[in-house]
């Protein structure tokens, strides 16, 4: 490995414009009041700035971070920088020197890798004659978008973790569209959320590589028990999709009054909410000894310290078109077997294609799964209609139902407010034409999942809900501002949060199975 000489002009020019930053920072104010002074209006414009000049800031530290790895490859062995300053590895130089965390000194690292290497992709090496290749070509929209300062190191992690390495069935290209989308998408998402969005690109471009992802992270699957010095211990888990869908119900059953989970109830389980809430024990503390009696007693645990009883409810969404082609293809690879013949391509590809959705992780599951569950019998049935609305699920009551609050959980897959992330068992069923000053029905139509912080901020501070339908007549929810928040009162709209459904609204009628 050879390591350029610096050109003496750019280094002068590129110090100059970094001082300059340096000066300019110096400048803004560092006290609280300068800051008081700013309008709303202010506030909201500035915080847009910061946040490009924050990506601008960090494709420097990228850059920087990138050539902190370049000069300590490990050919260079001891003579690398890193090593030669006394740190183990880039990262470790990267973390010390910038004083920031682990992970955000890997992402830089990797970020930093591979902007040089989109750089310098096509140099000739002149000792070794190698022509430089990037590892990762089909992130080069990212490597763009980093260098416009259009994507945060987060965000370009996200892209990166989500949509995964090509395969036998995707290649490079694929994945390379789906970049550069991701990287338009992710200027209206945050990272967790861009995460989440770049799992289901993938999914969406590997259908047939469901089963195999399913399987390689149950593989993956882990725990550890660790004795601390100080007598105590600790326990780590890495769970796959499934195990994890379990454990959270039982989790949020243990401790969501204490999180500011739902409230609305009546009864033994009204009763339970609040001694939960009367308990001195932090959430953690309730977790954990919650856990500790299921461990200890099995199914006698002390059902005091859970909300419901009966086994950990898994919600697993799929479409009646899925499962209805799947049993058709299924049927026919038996009797194609049995006939001793070669199964139709179509009949496999559509049986590798079917896939639904653990509610917990979002991720994609193989139809051996969905059928799996349905083997044991315990599964409640959500139908949805074809303007996206769960049917059969009671209208008449006050309160909304056991079934109707499942239905809604599949529909919104949580509170609907912009930029919450609570899950559905946080959430209460809001009316939107409310019952006493509307007189509005308690049908899953009317109804939309809220947590209690934005129900509240609702109902306290003239917030409004709309419902409208679509050009393909399906149901859009709207939230409309006061106005003192916004004097034009603009819609602002409340996509569902639920993959799930989003899946089966592109199928048709669905079907969700509770088990």
């Amino acid at each position: 490995m050879v390591l350029m000489q610096p050109d003496t002009e750019q280094r002068v020019s590129l110090i100059a414009a970094l001082d300059a930053v340096d000066t300019a920072l110096a400048a803004l104010p560092s006290n609280i009041d300068a800051y008081a002074v700013l309008t709303d209006t202010d506030l909201v414009f500035e915080n847009g700035r910061h946040s490009r000049h924050r990506n601008a800031l960090g494709a420097v530290g990228a850059y920087l971070a990138g050539q902190v790895a370049h000069r300590s490859a490990p050919e260079l062995g001891s003579q690398g920088l890193a090593r030669r300053s006394g740190y183990r590895t880039p990262e470790e130089f990267v973390k010390v020197t910038t004083r920031t965390t682990s992970r955000e000194a890997v992402q830089a690292v990797k970020a930093g890798t591979l902007l040089v290497e989109v750089a310098t992709e096509g140099d000739v090496n002149p000792v070794t004659g190698e022509i430089a290749v990037a590892s990762q070509p089909w992130l080069k929209p990212v490597a763009v978008a980093l260098a416009d300062g259009h994507l945060s190191l987060a965000a370009a992690d996200s892209i990166r973790a989500g949509l995964g390495v090509p395969n036998s069935s995707i290649g490079v290209d694929d994945l390379t569209i789906a970049a550069a989308a991701l990287c338009v998408e992710a200027r209206a998402l945050d990272p967790d959320r861009l995460l989440r969005r770049a799992k289901d690109a993938r999914a969406e471009l590997d259908a047939a590589g469901v089963a195999l992802r399913e399987e390689e992270r149950r593989e993956q699957r882990s725990l550890k028990v660790f004795a601390l010095p100080d007598g105590m211990g600790k326990l780590v888990w890495t769970m796959d999709p499934e195990t994890f869908a379990t454990v959270k119900d039982l989790y949020d059953r243990s401790t969501s009054p204490k999180l500011g989970g739902v409230r609305f109830s009546s009864g033994d389980a009204q009763a339970k909410m609040e001694e939960i809430l009367a308990d001195t024990r932090t959430p953690e503390q309730l977790g954990s000894d919650s856990f500790a009696h299921l461990l200890a007693a099995g199914s006698d645990a002390d059902s005091s310290t859970l909300i419901g009883s009966g086994a950990p409810i898994i919600k697993l969404t799929t479409s009646v078109a899925t499962l209805e082609e799947t049993m058709r293809a299924q049927a026919e690879v038996h009797a194609a077997n049995a006939a001793g013949l070669e199964p139709e391509q179509g009949d496999l590809d559509t049986i590798a294609a079917a896939r639904g959705y653990f509610e917990t992780s979002l991720d994609a599951v193989s139809v051996a799964t969905i059928q799996r569950y349905l083997c044991d019998g315990a599964a409640d049935e959500v139908i949805f209609d074809h303007e996206g609305q769960p049917m059969d699920a009671g209208r008449e009551h006050r309160l909304f139902t056991r079934r109707q609050k499942a239905a809604l959980a599949v529909r919104d897959g949580g509170c609907r407010w912009f930029g919450c992330e609570r899950p559905p068992s946080w959430c209460e069923a809001h009316h939107i034409l409310q019952w006493a000053r509307d007189k509005g029905r308690t049908d899953t139509r009317n109804g939309i999942l809220l947590c209690k912080h934005h129900h509240l901020l609702l109902h306290n501070n003239g917030w409004e809900i709309a419902r409208d339908s679509d050009a393909d007549g399906f149901d859009r929810y709207w939230l409309i501002p006061p106005q003192n928040v916004d004097p034009e009162q603009q819609w602002i709209p409340l996509p569902t949060k639920s993959r799930a459904f989003e899946q089966l609204r592109a199928e048709g009628a669905g079907v969700s199975r509770q088990c």
